[in-house]
């Protein structure tokens, strides 16, 4: 840990509790916002709740891969304020507007906040402020994110029955205030380490004394490649993309529709299945936990990790469908989000920086390009088949695909198992080597 650091690592995780409330803000309150928007009819309300989402997912897509090399080139900090400006004001305009096409605006410009600022300055800022431990940094998102899944929908249902759900909104708005303060005052380990190499290239007499920030990050890139017995071919460096979707996919089905899951196809009450989400980020919170100490203390290999994920997060995906006794459902997503939703997502980005060694942010941008894909797809799919089929049956082929996709990633990482050996020359089950 580079101890100067911690503050802006305190705030990379404030910043992603925050938008684990964020995330979850129109899926929870979809009933409170499409009577605020106007709509009278359940289903066509409904419908606009998951295209309200669709919107934040396209503003992901657009920005994040352009994110990542804007990072690199002006910085953490910028990115990191802009983000926090824009968060604020998301919940500002949730809480005041009653148009819905104002609150898709909203949805959109925050996506962009999210992916192509947030994912692409502080993802690469928490790898940089304890560089020793990247991957459990970025698991510690993860865990913020997961918290917030936890505490937000029983908020959300209890504020409601009090008749005071704008509290919902306002809550997360003062933390996103915060995070503007916090994001101004931290100071950002890249963004020094440009300004020094700027110093220094400017003429004190020590030109020589330090390197450029590019020179750090291209020695950096060749030291990885170094440790590479034979270059990855294009199926590998697709597969560590493609991940970026699959798993984004089934995470985020578990985590915008379990509610939805629950009240129309296992018939339970409103705040059992607020709780299923609940369940769901507990069992990820685990999971962080879990991992976090399986790959920074015991030095677990990031893709032994993924590959036990994979199988694990088809389990309960069949049990899921087929079993509708509550208990069963109860188990199942808390297995769903201990191995889908635990920071899978994250080891990811991880096994694509192992495998396809490259500048963070872009690296980030990349992956998080094809995440964003998957969070515009789906929410899509499921505001289609919404007014096709009606919201159970839409819901229920979704868990389908979930279940496929979890499939998909089981061969995804079986293949990769077999080019760690090939590329690396040492096992992935064996312990990770620096």
């Amino acid at each position: 840990m580079r101890k100067k650091y911690l503050p802006s690592l305190i705030f990379v995780y404030l910043a992603y509790f925050t938008h684990g409330m964020q995330t979850l803000s129109l899926s929870q309150n979809a009933t409170y916002f499409f009577e605020k928007w106007g709509f009278t009819d359940a289903t066509a309300g409904a419908a606009a709740v998951s295209m309200a989402i669709t919107f934040t997912g396209f503003g992901k897509l657009i920005s994040v891969w352009i994110g990542g090399e804007i990072s690199d080139k002006v910085g953490r900090k910028v990115l990191a304020v802009g983000g926090s400006i824009i968060y604020f004001l998301f919940f500002v305009v949730l809480l005041l507007s009653t148009n819905v096409y104002i609150a898709y605006v909203a949805a959109f410009i925050v996506g962009i906040a999210n992916s192509g600022m947030w994912d692409a300055a502080l993802y690469p800022a928490a790898q940089e402020a304890a560089p020793k431990y990247a991957a459990s940094s970025l698991l510690g998102i993860k865990l913020f994110v997961s918290i917030a899944g936890v505490i937000f929908p029983i908020m959300v249902v209890n504020f409601a029955e009090a008749g005071q759900n704008t509290m919902s909104i306002i809550l997360p708005g003062v933390l996103a205030l915060v995070c503007v303060i916090m994001s101004l005052l931290c100071p950002f380990a890249y963004d020094d380490d440009m300004k020094a190499s700027k110093k220094a290239k400017n003429g004190s007499g020590a030109e020589g004394a330090l390197e450029s920030s590019e020179d750090l990050v291209q020695k950096e890139i060749d030291e990885a490649k170094a440790k590479m017995l034979v270059q990855p071919n294009k199926l590998v460096n697709f597969t560590t993309m493609f991940y970026g979707f699959v798993c984004m996919f089934i995470m985020y089905g578990g985590q915008q529709y379990t509610k939805a899951y629950g009240l129309s196809n296992v018939g339970m009450t409103e705040l059992q299945a607020a709780s299923l989400t609940s369940v769901y980020t507990i069992g990820s919170i685990l999971a962080v936990l879990f991992w976090a100490f399986m790959m920074g203390k015991l030095r677990w290999n990031p893709v032994k990790v993924l590959f036990i994920d994979a199988i694990f997060t088809t389990i309960p995906l069949v049990a899921v469908l087929l079993i509708k006794d509550v208990t069963v459902i109860y188990i199942s997503i808390a297995c769903l989000g201990f191995f889908a939703a635990g920071g899978a997502l994250q080891a990811g980005l991880s096994v694509r920086q192992m495998f396809s060694p490259g500048r963070k942010g872009r690296n980030t941008g990349i992956y998080y390009t094809w995440m964003s894909v998957a969070s515009v797809a789906l929410p899509y799919f499921v505001a289609y088949m919404t007014k096709s089929v009606g919201e159970g049956q839409a819901v229920y082929i979704m868990m389908g695909l979930l279940l496929m996709f979890g499939a998909i990633s089981i061969v995804m990482m079986t293949y990769l198992v077999i080019q760690h050996k090939k590329i690396f020359g040492y096992s992935a089950f064996a312990k990770l080597q620096d």
